[in-house]
């Protein structure tokens, strides 16, 4: 059991006024906002993908957003002790929407349906849309309204943050468009409460940050813009010392996750799948032939998103066959238990 001054609670509070230009986009670069201790828990909220500027199906993100200013992130947050070749842990013990609406997008040139700056071809962009969704939040729902044609369904509302991350090593400044080794603009819905994330810490105290909330999001993230919504979120910070790790990694109290980012699509699958066969190596004592064989046979591989910088793949392997191993030193157990005195002592 953790010592009591481990629950103790930070409050940060961001200006709801800032000018969305002046707010944080990127994966380091900038100084931290606020320190946290190993064992705190951190209670804020975050903007939406478009800095509350997308509000009803009539306004286009083209014409009310600066392009180069999307994602905005909260933090960074320097974690006390954190120094690198360690591991930083992030529990989310909640993730709710802070209102009761969201929103979605066609972009023109974003998306995995159609031309891209990078995906070059001759055809016009697809039309600009908005969709405006209402969440229901005592019922947990998303309301899906079509535009052009006649057809509501309510949806699960299963939230999520798209952009969790810390500083990349080597001084580098990364958009918070983009996913990598760092963590960042991963965009995959396994990252929901009850989730516990691991980053590899680049430099001293990690510069942790985060944002993106989807009040949910289909696998894939097919057209490039999920049901987008600010979001009150409650995580616990811990540090495991000395145990680094290459790429993000979650865990669930049901599956071991990790996660490869970059193009093409299928090398990513292999990152994701390496790092999954090195981490049951490192848990169960498999040699890595023994283990390639397991997650041959028992491994699912959730798309994350196929439109941002580089796309994102999960690995997920169910714990049921670890043989009650335990994970980073139990720390997902650790975790839940705060999470559970939280509840109990809110």
């Amino acid at each position: 059991m953790p010592p009591n001054d481990t629950l103790s609670r930070l409050s940060f509070e961001p200006d709801p006024d800032d000018d969305p230009a002046g707010l944080l986009y990127t994966f380091g670069g900038a100084a931290p906002v606020a320190s946290v201790r190993p064992g705190q828990v951190l209670s804020t909220w975050t903007r939406d993908c478009f800095a509350g500027r997308v509000r009803s199906a009539a306004d286009k993100a083209s014409e009310v957003c600066d392009p180069r200013y999307i994602n905005p992130q909260t933090g960074p947050f320097y974690i006390e002790g954190a120094e690198p070749g360690d591991t930083l842990a992030v529990h989310f013990v909640s993730i709710e929407p802070r209102f009761g609406w969201g929103v979605s997008a066609n972009l023109p040139l974003f998306g995995a349906l159609t031309a891209t700056p990078t995906t070059a071809l001759l055809n016009p962009p697809l039309p600009e849309l908005t969709w405006f969704y209402e969440l229901d939040l005592s019922d947990r729902l998303v309301r899906y309204r079509a535009r052009d044609s006649v057809h509501e369904v309510d949806l699960p509302l299963d939230p999520m943050h798209g952009t969790v991350g810390v500083a990349p090593a080597l001084g580098e400044v990364r958009s918070s468009l983009a996913p990598g080794n760092w963590g960042g603009n991963m965009d995959t819905p396994e990252m929901r409460a009850g989730v516990t994330c691991y980053l590899g810490v680049n430099v001293p105290g990690a510069l942790f940050s985060f944002g993106d909330g989807h009040a949910r999001q289909g696998e894939g993230e097919t057209c490039g813009v999920a049901v987008e919504t600010a979001m009150d979120t409650v995580v616990i910070i811990d540090l495991i010392k000395d145990r680094s790790t290459p790429w993000p990694r979650l865990e669930s109290d049901d599956y071991l996750i990790t996660t490869g980012s970059t193009k093409p699509l299928e090398d990513a699958f292999r990152i994701a799948h390496t790092e999954l066969i090195g981490w049951l190596c490192e848990e169960v004592g498999l040699s890595v032939m023994d283990a390639y064989q397991l997650v041959t046979q028992a491994a699912l591989s959730p798309v994350a998103n196929v439109v941002d910088t580089v796309y994102t793949m999960t690995a997920k392997f169910p714990k049921a066959y670890l043989n009650g191993a335990r994970a980073m030193n139990g720390m997902h157990q650790l975790m839940i238990e705060r999470a559970r005195l939280l509840r109990i002592n809110p």
